[in-house]
């Protein structure tokens, strides 16, 4: 379900750019969600539609913001030992060995980290990003080896994104 952040602008967070002024507000939500949120159109000023996140805010404008809900992958299971070296219910931390690529891309949908972890617990992370790298806050690059961090819920998500 779509869900939707109202609130008015007072005396002190007047002159905030939209962006802050929303993340002020809304500590769950990064600015940098925010700002692909208004980007996306889902901002409304005073009933206008905003795209810009650099927009200052005034005393008593009305804020609207909607948020999608999030849209599930459709990723392939890939069976591949992912060598977990910690894991809670917030985060996964693996050590991802060199020659694997952390998300399906050009010329490899299948067999990376992400269908890895769909394989492992395809309900157990965040689905805020991109829907090709569900719980993904960060990446290395293929021949690269080291520990990544995995997101398991929207809130740890937001919060390290």
């Amino acid at each position: 379900m779509e869900k939707k952040i109202n609130l008015i602008v007072d005396e002190l967070d007047k002159g905030l750019r939209v962006d802050v002024f929303i993340n002020k507000k809304e500590n769950e939500l990064s600015r940098t969600r925010v700002k692909n949120l208004i980007l996306k159109k889902k901002l409304r000023l005073n009933k206008k539609t905003i795209e810009n996140p650099s927009k200052k805010v005034s005393v008593g404008d009305v804020v609207n913001l909607s948020i999608p809900e999030p849209k599930r992958s459709t990723l392939k299971p890939y069976n591949f030992k992912l060598n977990i070296v910690f894991e809670d219910k917030d985060l996964i931390v693996l050590n991802k060995p060199a020659g694997i690529i952390m998300h399906p891309g050009a010329g490899n949908f299948d067999n990376t980290i992400v269908n890895a972890l769909i394989y492992y617990d395809k309900n157990a992370l965040s689905n805020i990003g991109d829907k090709s790298r569900p719980g993904i806050v960060h990446r290395i690059d293929k021949n690269t080896s080291g520990l990544v961090v995995i997101t398991k819920n929207n809130f740890a998500h937001e919060n390290l994104s």
